[in-house]
């Protein structure tokens, strides 16, 4: 029994139109999960139509030393998001819904302020809407918390302002895709899980595929999600939790295949549909962004990509199509560290080298990096949104950089130039650039073909912060909630519930930061009247002092 764990379960084809793989290529990327005490995941790779290599690394269940297989059934978190925008298509294609509808016409409860979103907005990630699982963050909420569709329904309709006017900005948002489960809920008078049922899963032969919107339901071949403790010991990470449309997805290596399929035949779901699902979304300006339905439209080294990441509790997710070769990737891991869109790009550069636009020649690169460079010019934080920054340092003589938000850190490697990639990582690079006073002002992030802009914090006199001023009990409407602001030994510290405090960190007067939470202090008549409290995905929620 042994013997078949290790060897695990395997398909490999041989195709006439395709290169033979080089199977140990791949298999050495999972060479740290394949055995029977550690998670690991499920891959495929599909090629005109056919499964050319599928395989299972490491256990889907710890307790039993139950090995993942193509067969395996694993939650796949937001790469459920395409399905949800399957739904909609189908339904506007049926005529029973228009994308330019406005979202209140299913909810007629929703303050004024969200009229003008429309079912378009909630497609395309422009709604400006607040993200339903970063509001259950700053409720104090951790993943162990239960609540149901009809509380999520009450925090969006007690916001009071959105992140941003509809349509002006695309900032990735759950709540969005939540709320067109509930839409097509409201238009088919039956779940969005009983209508992906009748109108996609059952239709492709997707048997072991369906919207997860019962916990306490028994899916024969499930794997169990993880989160390592430490090098050799892991919890269980699951969820309670019953939303689906920003997720919720349970499937299969094998059933997604058959969801690959489709979008190479118009059989079942026709060339309108698809063209529908990967039309690209606009801002009221014209400019074209990434994301399309429930998919994320790019390129990787000269190849058009049709792409969706997924995360939730103890499982990752990635869905790679390059839709000129006929060639999808897909990977499921039952484990909460597992990375699996760089892992993905690592198998991608496996099978599609010869397909790739060339880089420039090694001499050339050499005698770019032969230039000296004063690498201190890089120190400094740079914030990527609000609260979310990268601190770049210098460690061992390498460029290093930390993420705030997690704690994740690596050394960077130089590429030419100012520009320094991450090992590993093919499609992520770093580029610094506007030197001033000795030091870069910008650091450039490009990952695939995107590129954000993070502006350098630079350190300001906060000597004259009197601490005390912002101590308090805080209250926020819209949130339901009280933050404690207490002041032990010389820190600020914030605590939300019950919970652990977190200690505040200062950038410049009345401004705080704690990882993605950053807390604007309001003054009336020089004492502090209240904060304002952006998080990435949540901004400008109001705490009055009490």
């Amino acid at each position: 029994m042994k013997n078949i764990y290790l060897i695990g379960f395997t398909v490999l084809l041989s195709s006439s139109s395709f290169a033979q793989i080089d199977t140990n290529a791949i298999d050495s990327i999972f060479t740290n999960w394949d055995n029977a005490n550690s998670p690991g995941c499920s891959i495929g790779i599909f090629k005109d139509g056919k499964t050319i290599y599928a395989k299972g690394y490491g256990s889907a269940n710890l307790e039993y030393h139950i090995p993942n297989a193509s067969t395996s059934i694993f939650r796949i978190g937001s790469t459920s998001k395409q399905f949800t925008a399957a739904c909609i298509v189908l339904l506007e294609q049926q005529g029973k819904l228009k994308f330019e509808n406005s979202i209140t016409q299913y909810f007629p409860d929703f303050p004024d302020h969200y009229k003008p979103i429309t079912i378009q907005n909630l497609l395309n990630h422009t709604s400006g809407l607040r993200d339903y699982l970063t509001l259950s963050n700053l409720k104090g909420f951790s993943d162990d918390t239960y609540y149901e569709d009809a509380d999520v329904m009450r925090w969006m309709t007690n916001q009071s302002e959105l992140n941003f006017e509809p349509g002006t900005d695309f900032v990735y948002c759950n709540s969005g895709y939540w709320l067109l489960s509930q839409i097509v809920g409201e238009i088919t008078g039956e779940s969005m899980a009983e209508f992906a049922s009748q109108e996609i899963f059952t239709p492709l032969g997707m048997k072991n595929t369906h919207f997860h919107d019962d916990h306490t339901e028994i899916v024969p071949n499930r794997a169990s999600g993880y989160t390592p403790e430490d090098e050799d010991n892991y919890s269980i990470s699951m969820t309670t939790l019953d939303m689906i449309g920003d997720g919720g997805i349970f499937t299969s290596i094998e059933d997604i295949k058959l969801w690959d399929d489709a979008y190479y035949s118009s059989t079942t779901l026709n060339s309108a549909f698809w063209k529908e699902m990967t039309r690209q979304g606009e801002l009221n300006d014209g400019t074209t962004i990434d994301y399309a339905s429930g998919l994320f439209i790019g390129d990787y080294k000269g190849l058009p990509t049709i792409s969706h990441g997924g995360s939730f509790v103890g499982f990752r997710a990635e869905l790679l199509r390059f839709p000129e070769q006929k060639i999808t990737i897909a990977l499921f891991a039952n484990r909460a560290d597992a990375r699996p869109s760089r892992m993905a790009y690592m198998i991608a550069n496996t099978i599609l080298a010869d397909a790739f636009e060339k880089e420039p020649e090694a001499e050339e690169i050499e005698a770019i990096e032969e230039e000296e460079i004063d690498q201190a010019q890089f120190v400094g934080d740079y914030e990527v949104q609000a609260g979310i920054v990268l601190t770049i340092s210098i460690l061992e003589d390498s460029v290093h950089i930390l993420q705030n938000w997690d704690g994740t850190e690596h050394n960077l490697m130089r590429s030419i130039g100012n520009t320094f990639i991450l090992p590993g990582n093919d499609g992520l690079s770093f580029r610094f650039t506007n030197l001033k006073d000795g030091f870069t002002q910008r650091l450039e992030v490009n990952q695939g073909g995107n590129i954000r802009g993070c502006k350098r914090n630079n350190t300001i006199d906060l000597s004259g912060i009197d601490l005390e001023d912002y101590v308090g009990v805080y209250f926020s409407k819209e949130l339901e909630v009280e933050y404690v602001i207490s002041l032990t030994e010389g820190a600020l510290l914030l605590m939300i519930n019950d919970g652990d405090p977190k200690e505040l960190t200062a950038d410049e007067i009345d401004h705080f930061f704690y990882n993605a939470m950053q807390l604007t202090f309001i003054r009336s008549k020089k004492s502090i009247s209240g904060f304002n409290l952006d998080a990435g995905r949540a901004a400008n929620l109001y705490f009055e002092k009490k």
